[in-house]
């Protein structure tokens, strides 16, 4: 089992408009609603590949119940989520149907107290002991301790399972010191880490602050991954026109995936960027295009580099 954890989940909304302009009435053609937060996306993605998934986190409130309505029926997802008093958020996405572009509008989160935070991490040691790898992702919500992803990669490593980091800013900073397996940042989420904006010497400065392995997402370029087995960059094909919501989190699915079936790093960072992309074609966070991801896993570029070509980014 697989264990995703989201601590500020979303209900999704997606809005498909004919063409977005501000100041301007809309008329929308298209409304999509489903269970959102990175961990809750990755591990759609992960059921699609045909893993057992567990989630956790917080729900709460009327959208909270709509995002547990949600998971009902997924197979391969198993709800673990913690009630809340809150009102779990909602995140919209307005997507522009002439331009392909998407604007994001995303609330905060409910305020978790402390015998809330509490009752996780106590489900959360039960949880761990019978997962194959954790994947901690995503923003925190309001009274979740600003060091609790270092917590949380501590309590996994303590039952030996392996952990995939992907979240930003201060959360980041203090959960690479815990030392988890992989981090997944963004180029601006690792530049704002190491002050580096050379996504090479990012990803060294991210590795010697206690990263096992960093695999930065370039966007439409691909990712760039250095761990101890080597560096190698990745490249899809092709760019892919679409809705890129959500592509980071197929990145880290197809990451954590190959990480449980011990697949050797180049043959992780293929799907990864094969699923990323196919996630672009698709409608919604959480799901991806299989006949793109079929097309272009075999078609990724997945180059060595070495000495002084590491830099060559």
């Amino acid at each position: 089992m697989i264990l995703t954890v989201t601590l500020n989940t979303a209900l999704d909304i997606t809005y498909r408009v004919p063409s977005l302009r501000p100041h301007a009435s809309h008329r929308i053609t298209e409304v999509v609603e489903r269970p959102g937060g990175k961990g809750l996306n990755v591990a759609r993605v992960l059921a699609a590949l045909g893993h057992e998934v567990t989630v956790t986190g917080f729900a709460g409130g009327d959208t909270g119940h709509a995002v547990r309505a949600g998971l009902t029926g997924v197979q391969g997802v198993t709800d673990a989520l913690v009630p809340v008093a809150g009102a779990t958020r909602r995140t919209i996405a307005v997507v522009d149907a002439t331009t392909g572009d998407t604007t994001q509008l995303n609330e905060p989160g409910p305020v978790v107290s402390p015998a809330e935070w509490n009752a996780f991490t106590a489900g959360y040691e039960e949880l761990v002991r019978s997962a194959s790898a954790v994947a901690l992702c995503g923003s925190l919500p309001p009274g979740v301790p600003v060091g609790a992803y270092g917590q949380l990669v501590r309590v996994a490593h303590g039952a030996s399972v392996p952990v995939l980091l992907d979240t930003s800013g201060e959360p980041l900073r203090r959960g690479v010191a815990a030392r988890p397996d992989i981090v997944k940042p963004n180029a601006d989420e690792l530049a704002e880490l190491t002050g580096s904006h050379e996504p090479g010497q990012a990803t060294r400065d991210a590795r010697r602050r206690g990263a096992h392995a960093v695999v930065a997402s370039l966007g439409a370029e691909g990712l760039l991954a250095l761990t101890a087995e080597g560096c190698w960059r990745a490249a899809p094909p092709e760019r892919v026109k679409g809705n890129p919501t959500g592509a980071g989190d197929s990145a880290v699915a197809g990451l954590l995936s190959g990480l449980v079936e011990r697949l050797p790093w180049p043959d992780r960072l293929a799907r990864a960027v094969a699923l990323s992309a196919a996630t672009v074609r698709a409608p919604v966070a959480g799901e991806f295009d299989a006949r793109t991801y079929a097309e272009l896993r075999e078609r990724v570029r997945v180059t060595e580099l070495t000495g002084p070509a590491q830099t060559a980014v």
